[in-house]
């Protein structure tokens, strides 16, 4: 996001105050004056979409390298030829992979803004103009709620809710999507995500659910979490943007959203259940899935390593662990030296450990970090647009503004309208939250769940099949949040 302390004189990026007032003809006057006073708005932004279109081709890009692939290996066959792997394969497998979209196009953006600015703007934007808080903070705390101790605590507890149910997939699947979004709230919403998304895999994306069903499960999770983060005014990345500037606490976070997230969590989860209901029947008939520790990319334990049961004091020690990054959040510093003390700590108690990956979080932190370098420079024309807007318009508009870029960053430049009323400060949060789970890039998580459930997925997520999927849970929580 951009710095509100940048430097007086610079160049690059132009601090929003810097432009003129709104002007009298409308929003479109006003973003073309912005336009002509900063003409590198139109090339960062134009670069931008180019990175969204992307991502919604990315799947396009992985069933073209399958498709090489399988050419390759017949011809290689029937030559009678050592196997070697297409290059043309290789590149469109990398093209295909969402967590790298937006860091490759932030190359191209670099590339623009050394043409225009010279190689000091470009730095200074890159290193004192962007936040990467958040990307760092997800990378630890994603790292850290994947651990073995912390999952099979996860596990054991919503084990017990399961039971109510008699431990069915059905009941395993209500308990994870009621249950892990609404933890979010206390262990922060990127730590509810992982847990989630990884028990759902063990539990239920096992059992081979159809396709329908797998995608509705991802965008109610992505809708869940996003909104299920609004209990507190310390869990969710839009709201944290906003709680201090406008003076919003437990209290306010709890009476005006909280109620309301897990009211529409609810009924969302229980109307998705009723219309597969007979596909859960199916699921049930199917052999239980053996509770095998692995990694959550499926990996193996480390050869010559027994993998003991964690004793309870080494599950506490990765709950503090967990705490005192939830704690420091605003201090990379302070959570960083604490995920190194934990490496530490992961590898004199290795017998109780699972081998920790950590691929996975640092594809997503190199996706948020690009997704906020492209983020920063949006302001120019979101700005405008959410002041323009009345209360119930501006709803609308911050939950179709999040589908294309993350919600924090929505209410963040918020805070930046100096002309809002109070219940216009709730729309726009309120249509952040909700539009998180339309797409990956909506909601800062959904890149974690993604990178832990897309094996399920052939590998790559339908933009499409996610829209769709959460767009049921989406509409449900517009009618709590605005109705209620």
């Amino acid at each position: 996001m951009l710095s509100p302390d940048a430097p007086p004189g610079s160049a690059f990026p132009l601090p929003l105050a810097a432009y003129p007032p709104a002007s009298p003809d409308g929003l479109l006057e006003t973003l073309a004056d912005r336009a002509h006073i900063e003409p590198f708005n139109l090339i960062a932004t134009a670069i931008f979409l180019l990175a969204i279109l992307h991502t919604f081709l990315a799947a396009r890009f992985m069933v073209l390298a399958h498709h090489i692939e399988e050419r390759q290996e017949a011809r290689q066959r029937e030559l009678r030829l050592p196997p070697v792997p297409s290059l043309r394969a290789e590149a469109l497998h990398f093209l295909g992979e969402i967590e790298v979209v937006f860091g490759l196009w932030a190359l191209v953006l670099l590339v623009a803004m050394l043409s225009f600015f010279g190689w000091g703007a470009a730095t200074h934007y890159l290193n004192d103009g962007v936040n990467y808080t958040e990307p760092l903070f997800v990378v630890v705390i994603m790292a850290l709620a994947a651990t073995r101790p912390v999952v099979m605590l996860a596990e054991s507890g919503m084990r017990r809710v399961a039971a109510l149910g008699r431990e069915t997939p059905g009941a395993w699947w209500l308990t994870i999507l009621v249950v892990g979004p609404l933890l979010g709230s206390f262990i922060t919403e990127p730590a509810a995500m992982t847990i989630s998304a990884l028990l759902l895999a063990r539990q239920f994306y096992d059992l081979v659910p159809s396709t329908r069903l797998k995608y509705a499960t991802l965008g109610l999770l992505f809708v869940n979490v996003s909104i299920g983060g609004t209990l507190t005014h310390f869990a969710a990345p839009p709201v944290l943007m906003v709680a201090r500037p406008w003076s919003w606490d437990l209290v306010y976070m709890n009476t005006h959203f909280g109620w309301k997230a897990a009211i529409a969590i609810c009924v969302s989860c229980g109307l998705y259940y009723l219309a597969f209901r007979n596909e859960f029947s199916r699921l049930a008939r199917k052999p239980p899935v053996v509770d095998i520790d692995r990694s959550e990319d499926g990996a193996d334990e480390a050869p010559g390593v027994a993998t003991l049961p964690a004793p309870p004091w080494v599950a506490v020690v990765h709950l503090l662990f967990i705490g005192w990054t939830v704690l420091s959040a605003h201090h990379p510093p302070l959570f960083i030296g604490g995920f190194l003390f934990f490496l530490g700590f992961a590898r004199a108690t290795r017998p109780y450990q699972s081998p920790i990956d950590l691929k996975p979080p640092l594809l997503v932190g190199f996706f948020l970090a690009g997704l906020v370098i492209h983020g920063g420079l949006q302001g120019w024309w979101i700005e405008p647009t959410l002041a323009s807007l009345s209360v119930q318009p501006l709803y609308y508009g911050a939950m179709i503004l999040t589908a294309f870029n993350d919600n924090a960053l929505v209410t963040y430049l918020a805070t930046l309208v100096p002309s809002l009323t109070e219940p216009m400060k709730y729309a726009v949060v309120a249509g952040a939250v909700t539009g998180g789970g339309l797409t990956v890039i909506a909601n800062a998580p959904n890149p974690a769940g993604q990178a832990i459930l897309s094996r399920f997925f052939d590998g790559s997520v339908s933009p499409l099949g996610l829209l769709l999927g959460a767009l049921m849970p989406t509409t449900i929580a517009t009618l709590a949040f605005m109705f209620l």
